[in-house]
C-alpha cells in the first residue's frame, strides 16, 4: 500500500509539473482579454450580441463526427517530400512595374504591394500555429523570406486571433520594425499586451475603414469565430478586407464560411484586380467555418474578382484532406466558371494584372472531388438548408 501511495504521489507530482510547464510555455502566446474602454466599445458594435460577437448567419458543426475523426489520418494529408519555395527578397528592391504584386508565403501569410503601399497579411513565421512552442500544427518548410529580408512595411493586417493568423512572435518582430497594425475589434488588447504601442493599433468593425499610405483598408464581414484559449470564445471580432488603392483593388476573405455579404462587398468595392480567398482546411463536419474550394470560386465571382489566388493551404495541416486537394479542386471549379487562377509557389512574387504563367508545382496524388466530398455551407445553421453551389455540366 505504501509503495502504491508513493507511486501515486510521484505520478501526481509529475502531472502537476507537466501542467505547470505547459501553462508557463503557453501563457505568453495566449494574449489579453479586452477590458475597460476597449470592452465597452466592443459592446456597442452591431456585431455584439449578449456577451460575444456573432456571425451574419449561425454556424452548423457536427460535433460528434468531428470528435470521432480527430485522430484519423489518411496518406497524403502532409507532404512526403520537400515543398518547393522561392526566395523573392531580391525582387523587392524595385517596386512592381504594374503597381500590384502579391507574395504568398504559405497558409494565409502574404505581402501585398499595391499602389506604393506595402501590407503584410496574417503573418505566421513561427514553427507552429499553437500556443505551445513544442506542440501543435507544425509548418512544412521554413519561411521563404525572413521578416528581416522584407522591404519596409506600412502595415500588418490581421483577420482574427486564431493561432494560424495571429502569431505573437511574428507580431513582435514587425513591432520592432515600427509597423502599424490594422485589426478587428478586440484584437488590440492582444497586441498591446505584447508591447505594441496603442498609437500604432487601429481596430475596425465591419464596414469601417482606415488609410495606409494612400490605400483604403475596409473591414468586411465574414462568418467564422475567434478565441485563443478555446476555439470559439468570440470576444474578439473576425473579418475580411477590401484593400483599395488609387489604381488597384484587392480582396482578402479572411477565414469565413459562405454567407450573403460577398455580393454586397462586390457592389460596394469591386471589381477587384485580385482576390485572396481561403480555400483550404475544410471538412464536411464543419462546413460553415471555411469555404472549401468550390465556394471559394463562388466568393471570387460574387465580389467581382478578376484573378483568384487561393490561400489558407500549403503550410500546415488543420483538416483531413490531401494537402494538394485545394489547388486541384480550385482549378476544376475555375474551369467550370472560366475563372482566372494563379497558384504561386510559396514565396513567389507575382503581378496578377500581367497574367503571368505559373507552372504546376505540387505533386500529383489522389484527392476527392467536390462531388465526392462536397463542402457546402448551411444558410441558417440548418444542415438541411444549404447554399447553392454551381456544378460543372
Amino acid at each position: 500500500m505504501r509503495r502504491l501511495l508513493r507511486y501515486t504521489a510521484i505520478a501526481l507530482a509529475l502531472l502537476v509539473a507537466f501542467l505547470a510547464f505547459a501553462a508557463v510555455s503557453a501563457w505568453p502566446n495566449i494574449g489579453t482579454r479586452p477590458d475597460g474602454a476597449r470592452a465597452a466599445r466592443d459592446r456597442r458594435s452591431p456585431q455584439w450580441h449578449g456577451d460575444h460577437f456573432d456571425n451574419p448567419l449561425p454556424m452548423y458543426s457536427d460535433i460528434k463526427g468531428g470528435i470521432f475523426q480527430i485522430f484519423r489520418s489518411r496518406p497524403g494529408e502532409e507532404p512526403d517530400a520537400p515543398v518547393p519555395t522561392v526566395d523573392s527578397s531580391a525582387v523587392y528592391a524595385a517596386p512592381p512595374a504594374s503597381g500590384l504584386r502579391v507574395t504568398w508565403f504559405g497558409h494565409s501569410s502574404m505581402l501585398l504591394e499595391i499602389d506604393g503601399a506595402r501590407i503584410v497579411v496574417d503573418p505566421l513565421w513561427s514553427e507552429r500555429a499553437s500556443p505551445f512552442p513544442w506542440l501543435g500544427p507544425k509548418r512544412w518548410y521554413q519561411p521563404p523570406v525572413a521578416i528581416e529580408q522584407l522591404p519596409p512595411v506600412d502595415a500588418v493586417v490581421i483577420s482574427h486571433d486564431h493561432y494560424d493568423h495571429l502569431d505573437r512572435a511574428s507580431i513582435q518582430a514587425f513591432n520592432a520594425r515600427g509597423v502599424r497594425f490594422i485589426v478587428p475589434l478586440g484584437i488590440g488588447a492582444h497586441l498591446a499586451g505584447w508591447g505594441v504601442p496603442e498609437d500604432r493599433i487601429t481596430e475596425l468593425d465591419w464596414w469601417q475603414e482606415t488609410d495606409v499610405a494612400g490605400v483604403r483598408i475596409v473591414s468586411t464581414p465574414s462568418r467564422h469565430a475567434s478565441g485563443r484559449l478555446s476555439a470559439r470564445s468570440n470576444l474578439t471580432l473576425w473579418t475580411g478586407y477590401a484593400i483599395l488603392g488609387p489604381a488597384h483593388r484587392a480582396f482578402y476573405s479572411g477565414d469565413t464560411g459562405m454567407n450573403d455579404t460577398f455580393a454586397d462587398v462586390g457592389a460596394r468595392f469591386g471589381p477587384f484586380d485580385v482576390t485572396l480567398v481561403e480555400a483550404g482546411q475544410y471538412d464536411p463536419q464543419w462546413p460553415d467555418w471555411h469555404l472549401g474550394p468550390e465556394q471559394a470560386v463562388r466568393v471570387h465571382e460574387q465580389v467581382r474578382g478578376r484573378t483568384l489566388i487561393p490561400v489558407h493551404w500549403g503550410l500546415i495541416k488543420l483538416a483531413h484532406h490531401a494537402w494538394t486537394e485545394p489547388p486541384e479542386r480550385i482549378l476544376a471549379a475555375a474551369r467550370c466558371g472560366h475563372v482566372d487562377v494563379l497558384i504561386p509557389k510559396p514565396g513567389q512574387a507575382l503581378e496578377p494584372t500581367t497574367h503571368p504563367a505559373v507552372a504546376r508545382w505540387w505533386p500529383p496524388q489522389p484527392w476527392f472531388t467536390g462531388a465526392q466530398h462536397p463542402i457546402v455551407a448551411s444558410r441558417h445553421g440548418n444542415p438541411d438548408d444549404l447554399f447553392a453551389v454551381p456544378r460543372c455540366s
